[in-house]
C-alpha cells in the first residue's frame, strides 16, 4: 500500500518525537515547512509552552528577493538571536519529519551560525 508524502512524513515525525523532547533549559527547535514559508519554534515540552518563534512571514524578518533556502537561513539566524536574548544557547533539533537537506538544513546552519548549539 502506497502512502502519501504527508502520511509518510507524519510517521517519521512520530518516530523522531519519541526520542526528542524539550525542557526550559534545552528547548526543542521545531521546524515546519510549507510550500512558500518556513517556521521555527522553541518549545518547552515539560510545561507545554512555546518559548519563542520565528518565520519567514514575520515583519522583522526581511526575506524579500531571497530564494527559499536563503530565507530559511535568515529565519535560523533570527531564531538564534531571539534565543540568545532569552538566555537560551542550547537546543534539541526537531526536523519535523522532513529530510535534513535543502531548507531544513539551511535553517539549522543559520541557527548554528547565529550561536545556538545542538
Amino acid at each position: 500500500m502506497a502512502f502519501s508524502k504527508e502520511v509518510r512524513r507524519l510517521k517519521i515525525r512520530k518516530r523522531i518525537r519519541k526520542t526528542i523532547t524539550g525542557t526550559a533549559s534545552k528547548p526543542r527547535l521545531s521546524v515546519y515547512r510549507s510550500n512558500k514559508c518556513i517556521y521555527a519554534q522553541l518549545i518547552d515540552d515539560v510545561n507545554g509552552v512555546t518559548l519563542l518563534s520565528a518565520s519567514s512571514r514575520d515583519k522583522d524578518v526581511n526575506v524579500d528577493g531571497l530564494n527559499k533556502s536563503e530565507a530559511a537561513k535568515v529565519v535560523g539566524e533570527t531564531v538564534a538571536k531571539k534565543a540568545l536574548n532569552a538566555g537560551i544557547n542550547s537546543v534539541s533539533f526537531d526536523r519535523g519529519g522532513y529530510l535534513y537537506h535543502g531548507r531544513v538544513k539551511s535553517l539549522a546552519e543559520g541557527a548554528r551560525s547565529g550561536g545556538l548549539k545542538f
